[in-house]
């Protein structure tokens, strides 16, 4: 199967790098030094165990015009990296290609093939100047939920830090032939990929976590398990919590499990700094729109009140401004 990984960072590497060295013929998108050190060296993936795998055999572009179609494209760039690109994606399209999201929180398409009293609305904070929805055939969409931790060392080496579970699912819940070959393609590559039929619920659950998590300890500089120990914040979370758990029933969203297991699994994964505080950390643009500014949005839109949420999403708005203007990052140091 030909697949393209537009950008070439630490959960794509993870991907393509197994799926070429399963036999598949993987292409990678990617720009700078990343760029320069898949072209020269291939991809390298050390495993959890310290293992090492290597994938030799990948092409890597900076330009999807120069890489081609392909039957599969896996979009594993952040959420507000994908309107600057999508254009572009249409060079990596053949008449049957299939775009697979790979990004955290609710997503552009997420009332398509709905089919509720939403049908068809755009979620603005997900592609505030509509670009995503004009230059992507929603109809190639297939929704993807992304569990594994991973981090990109050196130019064409990823570190797994743990995970390979990665669901997917049609927009409107089928199975689909497509579908099917695509997940057996990542089985075959040695990554769980259970099929669902309610993606939407799936995103839902994993959002959980990262809207609460996530600016929290951006703004705290906090590890997960520091943020669960200390009472104000666990609270905090929480609330934040039970705000998204009620905006998401309004859409027809059950969670399969409550709130005090879901904090209690964050807390087990231990001193573990989330992405968005590592982004803090580097002065890079925090994930605040899908995240946080789409809950907001469907709070509005179903009429459920959202206080903390709206309070943090404020508050961590402020920083990430701060941090562009003073082109700066935030660190605290011994």
């Amino acid at each position: 199967m030909k697949i393209a990984i537009v950008g070439a960072g630490a959960i794509g590497g993870y991907l393509g790098t197994r799926l070429a060295v399963a036999g598949d013929e993987v292409t990678f998108i990617a720009r700078g030094a990343n760029l320069a050190g898949i072209q020269a060296n291939g991809v390298r993936l050390i495993e959890e165990d310290g293992r090492e795998i290597h994938a030799a055999n990948v092409r890597a572009f900076e330009r999807p015009l120069d890489a081609g179609p392909h039957d599969a494209v896996l979009l594993t760039v952040k959420a507000h990296q994908v309107s600057a690109i999508a254009a572009d994606l249409k060079h990596l399209c053949h008449e049957n290609t299939a775009i697979v999201t790979m990004q955290n929180g609710i997503p552009w398409w997420y009332f398509y093939k709905h089919g509720g009293a939403y049908e068809g609305r755009p979620v603005q904070a997900a592609d505030r100047d509509g670009k995503i929805l004009q230059q992507i055939d929603t109809a190639r969409v297939i929704g993807s939920v992304v569990y594994p931790a991973a981090v990109l060392t050196a130019p064409g080496v990823i570190k797994l830090i743990e995970g390979n579970r990665f669901t997917l699912g049609e927009l409107d819940g089928a199975t689909t032939p497509r579908l099917k070959t695509l997940a057996e393609r990542m089985i075959n590559a040695g990554f769980k990929t259970p099929i669902t039929d309610d993606i939407r619920g799936e995103i839902w659950l994993k959002l959980w976590g990262n809207l609460t998590f996530n600016p929290i300890s951006a703004l705290s500089h906090a590890t997960l398990v520091d943020i669960c120990q200390f009472p104000p914040t666990r609270k905090l979370a929480a609330q934040m919590m039970t705000e998204a758990e009620s905006v998401a029933n309004k859409l027809g969203v059950t969670f399969k499990i409550g709130i005090e297991r879901r904090i209690a699994g964050a807390e087990k994964v231990g001193a573990h700094k989330t992405s968005m505080l590592q982004d803090v950390e580097q002065g890079r643009p925090l994930e605040l729109e899908a995240l946080l500014g789409s809950i907001v949005e469907l709070g509005a839109l179903t009429e459920t009140p959202t206080p903390h949420i709206t309070a943090i999403y404020a508050i961590a708005s402020l920083l990430a401004k701060t941090l562009n203007t003073q082109q700066g990052k935030l660190q605290i140091l011994r």
